[in-house]
């Protein structure tokens, strides 16, 4: 505890700890000697080979809980006793179970429940987070979608006086811009209902609420936002840039956002979206 911060920087970057003008040397002994002193503490609970386990099961388990190094400390710590607790309790009440074997198998219990429940790296919070970035692509393709067939409809039949985004798309145009499924389409649309984003106008053709128009015009104007930036800063041709944009439109925060825009301003005026490039240039 007393060197917590420097030992962190020998761990992480022992060249860097040097530059700083810590005596890496004397850091890199007390450390080795803390683990020693821990090993042979060790031996006589689990062994010399369980030992080993005892020294990484904890610390590995602790990662699936936060990425803060001080709290992966002490979950290790947390861990590495309650193992070792339940590992003499059962020996105990099981003459014929041996200590140290009982205490390794308690830890890697208590890695396995980690692995599936830690709130960081646990694979179920991974897999509801993947779950949750996977509707959002869904529902941010569909209503880009939605903006640019209107916007197509716009340009083709410019008189009309029903506004643009007020206009129903037809279910076809729907599935051949989404690249899915027709039961996976239905679904996602069905989940954009219940958000209140999309209603059915006619039969096979949906429109846009007034939710449902400003969310697709945020999401029209990051992506072209970044459009934008990547061929005036990265020199990317705009015949390229739209794949490139639809592969980071998806984390774009409003940090970012801001960023762009103020980048931008010349191009896009904030609360405007800005025309797609790559139509301009194939124009």
């Amino acid at each position: 505890a007393l060197f917590f911060k420097e030992l962190t920087l020998l761990c992480f970057d022992q060249d860097f700890t040097a530059t700083q003008g810590w005596p890496v040397l004397k850091l890199d002994l007390l450390l080795m000697t803390l683990v020693v002193a821990v090993t042979v503490i060790g031996l006589q609970s689990v062994g010399l080979l369980l030992v080993v386990a005892m020294l990484i099961i904890p610390p590995a388990s602790a990662r699936f809980w936060s990425e803060t190094l001080w709290v992966n400390a002490m979950m290790a710590t947390v861990l590495g006793a309650l193992s070792g607790f339940t590992g003499v309790l059962l020996s105990a009440l099981y003459p014929k179970l041996p200590a140290g074997a009982v205490i390794v198998l308690a830890a890697t219990f208590f890695f396995f429940l980690s692995l599936i429940f830690g709130l960081r790296r646990g694979v179920l919070m991974r897999s509801l987070e993947h779950f949750r970035v996977v509707r959002r692509v869904e529902r941010q393709h569909l209503l880009r979608t939605f903006y640019e067939s209107l916007e197509r409809q716009a340009r083709a039949v410019p008189s009309e006086k029903v506004p643009p985004l007020e206009r129903a798309v037809l279910w076809d145009e729907l599935l051949m811009s989404n690249h899915v499924s027709v039961r996976h389409l239905k679904k996602i649309l069905r989940r954009a209902e219940r958000d209140g984003l999309v209603v059915p106008d006619q039969p096979e053709q949906f429109r846009l609420t007034p939710a449902g128009q400003t969310e697709a015009r945020k999401i029209v104007r990051n992506h072209r936002l970044w459009e934008l930036y990547l061929i005036e800063y990265a020199d990317v041709a705009p015949n390229h840039v739209h794949r490139d944009a639809d592969l980071i439109e998806h984390v774009l925060d409003p940090a970012l956002v801001a960023q762009l825009e103020t980048l931008l301003a010349a191009q896009s005026p904030e609360g405007t979206v800005p025309a797609d490039p790559e139509r301009l240039t194939s124009a």
